[in-house]
């Protein structure tokens, strides 16, 4: 995890937002909904204007803060995410139409891990695909979107360091203990898969970019 100074300088250098994005990040602040931090946000937001992803899969929606934000480094994309609680997606759904972005974003309700096998079934194709929800189906989520990627497409996930637990299980609080060991598999798993080339991005709470080398994800 990065260091708090550095990354409270980083925040620092970072220009200043419009007045929805503060006040989405002030939204989730009071309603306590773990969106993407802000320096975490640009990194991503920079591999996109990078890549100049056209379909995005994101799953995780919390309030539409991180699909706006990547819309806004491309806005040329059209975004899929999906959010499984009630409240969130009906907060997202809102702070979508509230930019006048539905046409571009399209919000699913449900869990993630039926909602990407029927996106499997329809042969949809995406460029990038985010997964920031349950950190104990990262491995799952990531078994299902893998067909759905193109070649030289990414998948990024975000959180893969866990505060830093991952380095040092014995640190945890006892009760994320389980979930900090199926983040540890999770990263192992991911970087020996052989039909992607992966790297762990100390930023934020950790960032994971994996990039599909094969026209076919073979899991192993």
């Amino acid at each position: 995890m990065m260091d708090e100074q550095l990354n409270t300088y980083l925040y620092e250098t970072l220009l200043p937002k419009e007045d929805w994005v503060l006040e989405m990040e002030q939204q989730a602040k009071k309603d306590h909904v773990p969106i993407m931090d802000p320096v975490s946000m640009e990194f991503i937001m920079q591999l996109i204007r990078l890549h100049q992803p056209v379909n995005i899969l994101e799953i995780g929606t919390a309030i539409g803060y991180s699909a706006l934000r990547m819309l806004q480094a491309n806005p040329d994309a059209a975004i899929i995410t999906i959010e499984k609680d009630d409240t969130r997606y009906h907060q997202a759904v809102r702070n979508i139409e509230r930019q006048q972005h539905s046409g571009q974003i399209n919000v699913i309700h449900g869990d993630a891990l039926d909602e990407i096998s029927k996106l499997v079934e329809t042969g949809t194709v995406f460029d990038l695909v985010l997964i920031d929800a349950a950190k104990g189906q990262y491995k799952r989520f990531f078994e299902l979107a893998a067909p759905l990627l193109r070649g030289g497409g990414l998948v990024l996930s975000d959180n893969v360091l866990f505060r830093g637990h991952v380095a040092d299980p014995a640190s945890a609080n006892p009760r994320h203990a389980k979930m900090v060991e199926k983040l540890r598999d999770y990263n192992k798993w991911m970087m020996e898969h052989t039909a992607f080339s992966s790297s762990i991005v100390p930023v934020g709470d950790g960032i994971a970019i994996s990039i599909k080398t094969a026209e076919r994800s073979t899991i192993r």
